[in-house]
């Protein structure tokens, strides 16, 4: 796992126990799986919005803009995934941030492992393997 990955699953474990005092009944593994792939997908998004862009500072910007108000709205961090409807539950199923948010919950809360968890993760993994797929596609047309 690259130390990136391994800073964020520290720090994520971390304050999750030291500060809030949230109890991890579920498995390390998964999690640390779970976030590995969600870095893969979000990295390739990131990825994907650059390869439309000139600079650096733009796609910086551009991909805040674009992940970070989808991603709040509509990936279950302020209402459940699972309660919305029609377009706003297709937009928030299609940013990585709604399958990670399960194996966050299922690992902490309720316990969960990767028997229960390993769809969400394929899921990541999916993503990031498309927003690769699709930068290399975006990166060509744009060097004709």
């Amino acid at each position: 796992m690259p130390q990136a990955e391994k800073t964020l699953l520290l720090v994520l474990y971390a304050e999750a126990r030291l500060v809030f005092a949230v109890p991890f009944t579920g498995s390390f593994a998964a999690l640390a799986l779970g976030t590995a792939a969600y870095v893969f997908a979000t990295t390739g998004f990131g990825l994907f919005v650059s390869s439309f862009v000139k600079s650096q500072v733009a796609a910086i910007f551009a991909t805040a803009i674009l992940a970070i108000i989808p991603a709040v709205n509509f990936s279950g961090l302020l209402v459940p995934v699972s309660s919305l409807t029609g377009g706003a539950r297709m937009v928030g199923l299609g940013f990585p941030s709604a399958w990670y948010q399960p194996v966050t919950v299922g690992t902490f809360a309720k316990g969960l492992g990767f028997e229960t968890l390993w769809p969400n993760i394929a899921v990541l993994a999916l993503f990031g393997a498309g927003f690769l797929a699709a930068s290399a596609l975006a990166l060509r047309k744009r060097a004709k």
